[in-house]
């Protein structure tokens, strides 16, 4: 698990680890809703990550998963 930024600007939405100093775009999301937002993400690295589906609420903090990667 990781503390992750997670932030939007203009159409794209941010993915940031400060430990590891990584950024990169959500690619896919499994629930874009306002009301339903996060699940499994797949980021641009190819990575899959897991959001605790809640409330759209950006920019935030958030605790996340890794799933898999390429």
């Amino acid at each position: 698990m990781a503390k992750v930024m997670l932030r939007q600007s203009e159409d794209r939405i941010y993915f940031y680890i400060a430990k590891k100093d990584m950024e990169e775009t959500i690619e896919e999301i499994e629930f874009d809703s306002e009301e339903k937002w996060g699940g499994q993400v797949k980021l641009s690295n190819g990575e899959t990550w897991w959001i605790k589906p809640a409330k759209k609420s950006l920019p935030k903090e958030e605790v996340c998963k890794k799933l898999l990667s390429d």
